[in-house]
């Protein structure tokens, strides 16, 4: 049994004529007839009499009509009612971000995002990778703004921007000189990481193509802070990787290079559950965000994306 098959039905109810109907439904008159006969020998009743005239329901007809009609009104009202929620931006919504995001995209859009949008209030938490993803599924978090792919069948993703990773160094460190960088030929032995846990330490790596990093420092320390990172790099100890917005041209110009091209870059996505259906919103937000970061980092394919889980 099927929806089209139900509208048939109330088609020839209204014309009393199946030729009518049809044109009304837009099909051939065998195709409504057809489909009309095999609902009957489906539910092993007689739905019209087909040898009156005008075409007439049979009484169990009449009865059965009634619930299908009352069937398709309803699902007109869930037509509507999916539609409403879909395009609707009112409500508040828990917004996960991980921690080496959050200082440097949320400034850029959630102030001009809350204005334009008053209606839609944020709620926003600093969360690993993991909580955010378990967050999704349990209905604890409703949108997450993490690095891409996750590789997860229940979470739908929907990349925002392509960010490049950056060295920064000391300016008279080995990698700051001419020669051209290129992911593969970094140095493991002095490279800052961030602490486990973090899906930027596991980019990084991937990065450098090596499963750890042994460093050669007198002391050990986890830090799950990119400014950390660069604040013992300029103190002369050893280097590390910054995406490019966690950058201030004004006081990082002589750390930072770039890597030679295509350069790497993580992919900043919003990810929400498959049984989201506030499209709007995840819409609008992913505008904003897009909107706030540089053009260049819309153009996926002069970079290459790390992959990291």
């Amino acid at each position: 049994m099927t929806l089209q098959q139900l509208e048939y039905v109330l088609a020839v109810d209204q014309h009393r004529h199946f030729t009518t109907a049809a044109e009304a439904c837009f099909v051939t008159q065998p195709t409504l007839s057809v489909a009309i006969k095999k609902l009957e020998e489906e539910i092993g009743v007689i739905l019209f009499d087909r040898q009156s005239k005008p075409i007439a329901p049979t009484p169990a007809g009449e009865q059965i009509i009634i619930k299908m009609r009352q069937i398709l009104h309803e699902v007109d009202q869930l037509k509507a009612w999916v539609s409403s929620e879909t395009e609707s931006l009112q409500g508040t919504y828990t917004l996960g971000v991980i921690p080496t995001l959050a200082p440097y995209i949320l400034p850029l859009f959630v102030q001009s995002f809350s204005e334009r949008f008053p209606g839609t209030h944020l709620v926003i938490r600093e969360m690993q990778t993991a909580q955010i993803i378990e967050g999704l599924k349990t209905g604890k978090v409703d949108i997450g703004l993490l690095v891409t792919p996750l590789e997860d069948a229940s979470i739908r993703e929907v990349p925002v921007y392509y960010e490049p990773f950056l060295i920064y160094a000391q300016p008279d460190h080995p990698l700051m000189e001419g020669i051209s960088l290129t992911p593969g030929t970094l140095p493991p032995s002095d490279m800052l990481v961030l602490g486990e846990g973090h899906c930027f330490r596991s980019q990084m790596l991937a990065i450098c193509e090596r499963p750890s990093v042994g460093a050669q420092h007198r002391f050990e320390y986890e830090s799950g802070s990119i400014e950390a990172l660069k604040a013992f790099v300029q103190r002369g100890v050893g280097y590390t990787l910054v995406p490019e917005l966690a950058i201030d041209t004004a006081k990082d110009a002589t750390h930072s290079r770039r890597f030679a091209d295509p350069q790497p870059v993580r992919e900043v996505s919003l990810a929400v559950h498959r049984s989201f259906t506030r499209e709007a919103v995840l819409e609008n937000l992913r505008a904003a965000i897009a909107d706030a970061v540089p053009d260049r980092f819309q153009l996926a394919a002069q970079y290459t994306r790390v992959k990291w889980r």
